[in-house]
Parts: structure tokens; C-alpha cells; sequence
């Protein structure tokens, strides 16, 4: 510790994640419905995953964007954060602007995802209920774009 004692800790170490705000031409946002074992329950989600060795932010947040709802946008970084104090995770969130259809979702093993569409005042409404996994994410990524 700081001051030089020392104190047991569980610390858990995980890769790092991203999260995307996808925004439509239309200005809505697209959103996955999956189930999450965490809570036992369908969520809605940002789309997102993680951060693979040797691949940016960036890349990953296209990667994963394309995978879960066969859309692309205009990326850019729109922040991070530490998932606890007890994580050593550092999750990052982006924004796609423009975001537009260019395939199928291409899901990974285990994963059942539905694209949904939302409007900006839908997910600001989500966010506030606090029924997703990413509401500070959410909520960072608006603050980048002004949308608070």
C-alpha cells in the first residue's frame, strides 16, 4: 500500500473491452439483445467485447460493431475507464457515427444477439433505469458527442 504496509487483495485480471455508441443515419441507436449469465437475464447492450492482443481500440470497436449487427460508421475514441478497483480491466467506449447496414451479424460461439434500434431518448431512458451492463460507458460516449 502507500504507506508501506501490505493488505490481501482478490485482483482480477482481464483484458481490456470496448463498447460502441452506434448512431444511424436516422439518428438511432443500435443496440444487441442478449442474454447474460451475470444477472441470468436478456439485457439490452451496447455492442462491444473485447480488446484482442495487438489489436487497437479502434479496430477492435469495427470488429465487434460488425460481428454483433453487421454495421459499419465513422469510429472515433470517445473514452475510458477501470471496470473496479479490484479489475485490472480498462474499458473503453467509441462512437459510430453514420453508422449503416453492410452484412449479417457474424456471431462468435454462444453468442445470441438481436440488433435493436432505439432513439436517443429511448437510450438515454434505458441508461437512467440502469438496466444495462454499460450504463457509465453510455453515458461518456453522449458527453463526447454533447448529447447529455
Amino acid at each position: 500500500m502507500p504507506d508501506g504496509s501490505t493488505q490481501e487483495w482478490d485482483i482480477v485480471d482481464s483484458a481490456p473491452t470496448v463498447a460502441v455508441l452506434a448512431i444511424t443515419q436516422s439518428q438511432e441507436v443500435l443496440l444487441v439483445r442478449q442474454f447474460r449469465p451475470g444477472p441470468a437475464t436478456i439485457l439490452l447492450e451496447m455492442p462491444g467485447g473485447m480488446v484482442e492482443p495487438g489489436e487497437t481500440v479502434l479496430a477492435a470497436a469495427a470488429r465487434e460493431l460488425l460481428e454483433e449487427t453487421g454495421y459499419k460508421g465513422l469510429l472515433e475514441p470517445a473514452g475510458s475507464c477501470w471496470l473496479s478497483a479490484r479489475d485490472t480491466r480498462r474499458q473503453h467506449v467509441a462512437v459510430a457515427r453514420q453508422s449503416h447496414l453492410v452484412a449479417e451479424p457474424n456471431l462468435d460461439d454462444g453468442e445470441f444477439c438481436e440488433t435493436v434500434r432505439v432513439t436517443l431518448d429511448q437510450f438515454r431512458q434505458l441508461l437512467h433505469q440502469g438496466d444495462m451492463t454499460d450504463v457509465g460507458l453510455g453515458y461518456r460516449a453522449l458527453d463526447h458527442l454533447g448529447l447529455l
